[in-house]
């Protein structure tokens, strides 16, 4: 059903709120299977709830209906292929990791049993924490365009004090050198100098996390995104990134 991470995002920028949604409800799990468990239960007509696989409700003194079908979740597995090249020895075996849906977990309503108790918790964010876990700079503002409302520079950022949105330009340059955009190239962000695909990647990260957090910004964000993906497709393996790095600027900020 879901099996590209591509149109999970077009998802995320279409339908406003349900990044946030899923974030508070499945904040254990990963950027990317926290978008794909909240979907699911949409189109399955169920509420946002705690989910788990069938063996843990069962631990827990609840057991599945019978006719539910379970919900599929990506989970990362390692496999490994021999890379051969034409005219050359044969390289040795060489593992890479690439996921697989998985349709290991059940929502509450799909259970019955034991009366459940939800532990509660507060998935907070601190700025200065993910900068620090980052190893990621954030340095005083010395640009003279006003058009300019932030930089990246290899492990350095800085944001404009005019700035419309200062925590999600902050995002955005954060981005940039997770990413490793900054690695070949600075990356200073004015509206005259659009850098089409890494500007997107790294404005989708932005994006998912003002969304995530429930920050302003997002509109502006959704529609910078857009323009700039008018004309040519996102490629899968951005969107990967995209969710992937989205992921380690999220916990790199928990406590």
């Amino acid at each position: 059903m879901y099996d590209q991470f591509a149109p999970l995002l077009e998802r995320a920028l279409t339908e406003p709120g349900i990044m946030s949604a899923a974030y508070r409800r499945f904040h254990r799990f990963s950027v990317g299977n926290q978008l794909l468990a909240a979907i699911q239960l949409h189109d399955k007509g169920l509420p946002l709830s705690p989910i788990a696989s069938f063996g843990h409700w069962k631990a827990l003194g609840r057991s599945v209906r019978k006719g539910e079908k379970a919900l599929s979740l990506w989970m990362p597995i390692t496999v490994k292929r021999r890379v051969e090249r034409s005219g050359e020895s044969v390289d040795p075996e060489v593992e890479f990791t690439c996921f697989k849906l998985a349709p290991r977990w059940f929502s509450l309503e799909q259970t019955e049993g034991e009366d459940y108790i939800e532990s509660v918790e507060s998935p907070e964010w601190d700025a200065q924490a993910a900068l620090a876990a980052l190893d990621i700079t954030l340095e005083h503002f010395d640009f003279i365009d006003g058009n300019v409302q932030g930089y990246a520079v290899r492990r350095r950022i800085a944001v404009s004090a005019l700035a419309d949105y200062p925590h999600k330009t902050r995002f955005h340059e954060m981005a940039h050198v997770v990413l490793g955009h900054t690695l070949t190239a600075d990356c200073q962000d004015a509206a005259s100098t659009p850098r089409n695909l890494q500007e997107v990647e790294a404005e989708s990260v932005a994006f998912l996390l003002c969304s995530i957090l429930d920050l302003p910004g997002q509109d502006e964000s959704r529609g910078y995104i857009q323009h700039w993906l008018e004309g040519f497709q996102l490629p899968e393996k951005s969107a990967q990134r995209i969710f992937k790095v989205s992921q380690e600027m999220i916990a790199a900020g928990r406590p």
